[in-house]
């Protein structure tokens, strides 16, 4: 039989309190159990470490802030509505973008990952965080990405005479331009 180490002694005492916390966090018995149940299972692996701070409800109080935070943070992403709408409305100017061959000329001319970044956001509609993903890069890549294809594909666009200018490797600002 284990030898008690006091994380049982310490759950019957401190639960019923900590369930009152984790009520006042989340507004839910439900949600409060859960989270209390969660920040013990963490309590649990780390016990031996935070029984020498002498301070486990401490330990115990941070880890259910941090997890409620966590989850606060996953459902604030989530846009209820009471209307679903009945299909997908795409931009008109994607529509005629669709039967341009110029412009999947141009779009075959850029670097590989700019391609791939401007096809999956504006022809497969995908948000930012799925073409991360999708790529396996930041977020801040992927717009850094977009950024700069759009940037080649309206000076291709934009060229005098109407002719594509070609794709030059666009240089780097001087340190003063940074920033100004």
């Amino acid at each position: 039989m284990a030898k008690p180490d006091g994380f049982e002694q310490f759950v019957l005492e401190r639960a019923a309190a900590l369930s009152r916390y984790g009520l006042v966090l989340t507004g839910n018995p439900h949600d409060a159990a859960d989270l209390v149940q969660e920040a013990l299972v963490r309590l649990r692996g780390a016990w031996t470490r935070v029984q020498y701070k002498r301070d486990p409800e401490s330990y115990v109080r941070t880890t259910m802030v941090r997890l409620h935070i966590s989850r606060w943070r996953k459902l604030r992403r989530e846009f209820l509505t009471n209307r679903v709408p009945e299909q997908w409305a795409p931009d008109p100017g994607i529509v005629r973008a669709g039967d341009d061959i110029g412009l999947w000329q141009r779009v075959d001319t850029l670097p590989p990952r700019q391609r791939a970044v401007l096809v999956l956001r504006y022809y497969e509609g995908l948000a930012d965080e799925e073409i991360a993903a999708h790529l396996r890069v930041t977020t801040g890549t992927v717009r850094s990405q977009a950024l700069r294809g759009l940037r080649k594909l309206r000076g291709q666009i934009d060229a005098p005479n109407g002719s594509a200018r070609s794709l030059e490797p666009e240089p780097e600002p001087s340190e003063g331009s940074r920033h100004a």
